[in-house]
């Protein structure tokens, strides 16, 4: 359905005489230098396979496993799903086009990669909310723990970031979609990144700007706010408790979701403050690989290496696997 309804336009070039018709985008990516295409594709091919499998063995795991039904690891699985969703928008075209020798991408094809790529980043920010919620009721409220977290709010908050995720995409989507393009459709990214498309356009793009600014700020204020306000009471508990071993059980169940927490939002906050603060493409690049890519790779070996019952849960699952063949 996208690929067919973004098919229908054509980007305007809005050039001195007649107007033509350009029907494609060019990602410059890294580097245009042919020696440096083979180490790239190993990079970013090695970076996706490690996603993909770290983040697969997390949501098998979590669902061959019993004892991890339970709304903190079914968040998590949701988290592993959306972090695999999230690199297969952009790596893949990446690799194809290094692979053909071309930077172009479709005028469809990059507007629907900017669709699921901006609702997958949207899940991660409300997920991350979520899971900080999820942890602030077992270690503030434990007793009213599973009348809480009960599976219908569990489904229902899932839903509901489903939904806003959806939405917010397709408004910046439909809002792109008014726009013409001028004579320059270079995207000084490896993916076609929202606020880089904007800077292409002849159209006048005040309503977009004020859309992304409204969006991303009522996203990090919220979420932020959010999330700091329960680990603010999460310490406050913590500290309540009388034995060093309750801390320290504690603070590992909450440790793996901080590092989380605070990988993703320095890694975003560091690509708008990179775009704002320099106009080096280079370092807009890398910050954007930081939270498209790494942190989503990074992110099943955090909780693996830090939580038992995940590890435990890896173990009897590769044992299986191994035994069955």
């Amino acid at each position: 359905f996208l690929p067919h309804l973004f098919s229908d336009r054509q980007i305007t070039y809005m050039g001195p005489g007649n107007q033509t018709c350009v029907s494609e985008f060019f990602l410059l990516g890294f580097s245009e230098k042919s020696e440096h295409q083979l180490p790239l594709f190993g990079l970013f091919l090695g970076m996706y396979i490690v996603t993909l499998f770290g983040n697969l063995l997390i949501m098998l795991a979590i669902g061959s496993d019993s004892h991890l039904h339970t709304p903190m690891y079914f968040f998590l699985s949701n988290l592993s799903l959306v972090d695999l969703c999230l690199v297969s928008t952009t790596i893949p075209k990446m690799l194809a086009n290094i692979l053909i020798h071309s930077k172009a991408i479709s005028y469809a094809g990059c507007l629907t990669q900017m669709y699921f790529f901006l609702i997958f980043a949207c899940m991660d920010n409300f997920l991350l909310s979520v899971m900080a919620y999820d942890r602030f009721v077992a270690i503030c409220h434990p007793l009213r723990y599973v009348a809480i977290m009960n599976p219908q709010l569990c489904g229902l908050l899932v839903l509901i970031s489903w939904a806003l995720s959806l939405l917010i995409s397709l408004l910046h989507n439909l809002m792109v979609m008014h726009l013409s393009f001028c004579k320059d459709h270079e995207i000084p990214n490896f993916f076609c990144d929202l606020t880089q498309i904007l800077k292409l356009s002849c159209s006048e793009t005040l309503t977009n700007n004020i859309l992304v600014y409204f969006t991303t700020g009522l996203l990090g204020i919220v979420s932020v706010t959010g999330i700091l306000t329960s680990y603010t009471q999460i310490c406050s508990s913590i500290l309540k408790i009388p034995s060093a071993g309750g801390k320290y059980k504690a603070f590992i169940t909450c440790g793996s979701h901080l590092c989380v927490v605070s990988l993703f939002y320095s890694t975003v906050f560091g690509v708008y403050m990179t775009s704002s603060a320099t106009h080096s493409s280079w370092k807009s690049m890398v910050a954007s690989v930081m939270y498209a890519v790494v942190t989503p790779m990074l992110n099943p070996f955090i909780y693996s290496l830090r939580n038992k019952d995940i590890k435990d849960a890896l173990k009897k699952f590769i044992s299986r696997s191994s035994s069955s063949q």
